[in-house]
């Protein structure tokens, strides 16, 4: 039939189905005839055919355009006229929303190529993979830095530097670490950022890449300055009244000994005490390069797994006596209480017992609540942290810029190498150590693990 009204289409079928089964009930009761029952019996099938067909045809081209949707095929389009009302409005919809769909790939596509390109063109290295390390997105800054064309697995990379490698497997969200690369006899000194991401149920990392060699050769030179300047100045504090006295010595000996004249005892005993204070400050001078060579002589960490509260009970033990004579509230909060981190237990104890110290020393005896707080807990990115902060007087700014350069140090009888150092461990650890200080208000001190 060459309807394309489909609902007219139905109900005419449907018309025509009962009145052959009405057809063939008359004949059977009424008028037995083997011949017409058997005719109206299979013209009631063939008429069952063509309804469940079209019926069929209108899922077919639904289930068709689902699919279309499924598969994100949107070339398909649909008659807006001329298949009944019912039908057009259907296609319509139909239309509409396949067009709806192509708008917003296209828009997709659009926003991808935009990023992308901006992603190709940033001046820092960005480097996508999953858990199986395959590279999803890798740019052009971060295939130079790497020194690399193309690739399609990190593990490829083990060639450049097994370090890189295992940075980029081991680190977590917030993890960064320090890679030196050398391409042609040229050194390079990558900093890399990780972050862990899940896209539709997938986990990868997004890393960033940069090269920091020429602010590390800064830095470098900064440090050097700053340590030889402070070398200068507390070898030359110890050199030149040495030298001084030593002068005087010989220059009282010389006159004795071309005269010919015995040494007086008051004279002896003059020289005597010059002699004492050259060994005095020859000694402190050794005190202060042995300093220095325990500067640059830090173990490598043995890590085990330890729990905060037992490295802060040891603390609270080794500074309790001078802690209750200070009359100062050591108050330590946790959370959670079982917090773990993995170091080196007699690494991290000296850096507690040189800042907790420094806590101490910063409180004025005339405070009526001197305190030294430490909070224990596991920040935004997963790491343990502590922050041990003082109600103190605080540190001013010029000095707070210095306080972890070697020797460097605001107490009159400090060597300047406790925080230098506790920088250092906290390095070796692959974490880090900051301070923020307000004066008058007390210093805080964060080490993140």
């Amino acid at each position: 039939m060459g309807f394309k009204n489909l609902r007219f289409v139905i109900l005419i079928r449907v018309a025509l189905l009962v009145l052959s089964i009405f057809l063939l009930a008359y004949i059977i009761y009424e008028v037995p005839n083997t011949v017409n029952s058997v005719f109206i019996a299979g013209l009631i099938i063939v008429q069952i055919y063509f309804l469940v067909r079209t019926l069929d045809k209108t899922n077919r081209e639904i289930a068709s355009f689902l699919s279309s949707i499924k598969y994100d095929d949107f070339t398909t389009t649909y008659p807006s006229s001329g298949r009944g009302k019912s039908m057009n409005e259907l296609y319509n919809e139909f239309n509409t929303v396949i067009r709806k769909f192509r708008e917003i790939r296209a828009e997709k596509e659009a926003n991808y190529h935009y990023f992308r390109t901006i992603v190709q063109h940033v001046a820092i290295g960005l480097v996508t993979f999953n858990k199986l390390g395959e590279i999803q997105i890798i740019n052009s800054a971060a295939k130079k830095l790497i020194g690399v064309d193309s690739l399609n697995s990190i593990f490829e990379l083990s060639k450049v530097s097994p370090k890189l490698v295992e940075s980029l497997v081991k680190l977590k969200t917030g993890g960064s670490a320090l890679i030196e690369l050398t391409n042609e006899g040229t050194r390079t000194q990558l900093s890399i950022y990780v972050i862990e991401l899940v896209l539709r149920g997938e986990e990868f990392k997004l890393v960033s890449i940069q090269n920091i060699q020429s602010e590390l050769e800064e830095k470098e030179m900064d440090a050097w300055q700053n340590l030889i300047r402070v070398l200068t100045h507390e070898i030359m504090n110890s050199v030149t009244p040495l030298s001084s006295l030593a002068n005087t010595v010989e220059v009282n000996l010389v006159d004795n000994i071309e005269d010919d004249v015995p040494i007086e005892k008051e004279e002896l005993e003059d020289i005597y005490l010059a002699v004492q204070t050259i060994k005095r400050r020859s000694e402190g001078l050794i005190r202060f390069v042995s300093d220095f060579r325990n500067l640059t002589r830090i173990p490598e960490p043995k890590i085990q797994e330890i729990e905060f509260s037992k490295v802060i009970d040891h603390i609270k033990v080794l500074l309790a006596h001078e802690m209750e004579t200070r009359g100062i509230q050591f108050v330590v909060n946790i959370n959670p209480k079982d917090l773990k981190i993995h170091v080196d237990k007699e690494l991290i104890d000296q850096v507690l017992i040189n800042i907790v110290q420094n806590a101490m020393h910063a409180l004025n005896e005339n405070e009526e609540e001197k305190m030294i707080i430490i909070n224990a807990f596991v920040n935004e990115y997963g790491r343990p942290t502590m922050k041990i902060r003082d109600n103190g007087s605080g540190i001013d700014e010029e000095a707070l810029g210095k306080i972890f350069i070697p020797f460097f140090t605001t107490k009159k009888q400090g060597s300047g190498i406790g925080l230098s150092l506790s920088k250092q461990i906290m390095r070796k650890h692959g974490g880090a150590i900051t301070v923020r200080s307000v004066l008058q208000e007390g210093t805080e001190f964060t080490l993140r693990f």
